[in-house]
This record gives structure tokens, sequence and C-alpha cells, in this order.
């Protein structure tokens, strides 16, 4: 799975640009206030953006895992039915031992594939989480920007209660 990009830097620098060309100390308070919104929802962005990649990558390494074991799993399968055949034409102590040995190795890697298979499953939810939080990161910084360019405080206000509700998300996805 890729990495998710944040790409921000143009945001950053219009609001660092309107910052420096305000006039009046409201407006320049204004400013640095939507300048260090915009930088602080940019690294919570950025982590998020981050340990999704993290989950992803671990929820495809638990897969191939899994596969890996469930191909395990079916070898034995195919050594059993091997084992089974010759003890149907000659029977004997040894290979009867075989089959219930391959048997219970069939199901200790059950359970193994099973385990990454459902580890793999978390980590995806943790990564599609994570996911969102970023984008709904993108959306308060979108709005920080609107807030400069029209000098509106509700814009601010908004995407401030957006970065919160964002940085719950990420929050909730790691206790997931």
């Amino acid at each position: 799975m890729t990495e998710i990009e944040v790409p921000l830097e143009k945001v950053h620098e219009d609001i660092h640009h309107a910052a420096h060309q305000a006039g009046d100390p409201d407006t320049k308070s204004f400013m640095n206030r939507a300048a260090l919104l915009s930088a602080f929802l940019a690294v919570l962005a950025a982590v998020s953006a981050l340990f999704a990649g993290h989950f992803a990558n671990d929820a495809m390494i638990e897969q191939i895992q899994s596969s890996d074991h469930w191909s395990f799993y079916q070898a034995k399968g195919i050594k059993m039915a091997i084992a089974e055949l010759h003890q149907e034409s000659a029977p004997s102590e040894k290979t009867a031992e075989k089959i219930q040995r391959y048997k219970g190795e069939q199901a200790e890697i059950k359970l193994e594939a099973d385990k990454k298979a459902a580890e793999s499953k978390g980590h995806l939810h943790k990564h599609e989480s994570l996911a969102a939080s970023v984008t709904l990161f993108q959306i308060a910084i979108a709005l920080t920007a609107i807030a400069v360019l029209t000098r509106k405080k509700s814009f601010l206000v908004l995407s401030a209660g957006i970065g919160a509700v964002s940085g719950l998300w990420m929050i909730k996805s790691f206790l997931l």
C-alpha cells in the first residue's frame, strides 16, 4: 500500500505570506492564530499519515504470513492424504503415527493462520481510521486557509473544531 501524502506546503506559504502583509494588530493576531493552527494541524496530519502507512504495511505483512501458513497447512494435508493412501494399501503403526502427527500439525498451523489473518484485519482497520483522520485534518487546514483569505473568524473556529474531531479520531484509531 502506498504512503499517504499531505500536500500542504502551498497552503502554509499562503498563510504565512498573508500574515506578514497584515497591517493592524487584530489582523496580525488573527493571522498568527491561523498560521499556528495550520502548522499544528499539519503536524497531526503528518503523524496520522505516518502511522496509517505503518499499519497498512503491517496488515499486508500479516496477510502474507497468513497465506504462507495456509499453504503450509495444505502441504501437510497433501502429506496426510498420501500417508492415508499408503496406510490403506499397507497398514503400519509408523504410518498411522504420521497421519496423527500431520493432523496435529495442521490444527496448530490453522490456529496460527487464523491469528495472522485477524491481526491483519485489525491493522487494516487502524489504517483506514487513521487515513480518515488525515482527510479530516486536510479539510481543517483548507478551512484555515479560507479563514485567512476571507478574514472570517467563523472559518477559523470551524477549522479548530474539525481539527479537534480529527485529533479525537486519531486517538481512537490507536485505541482500537
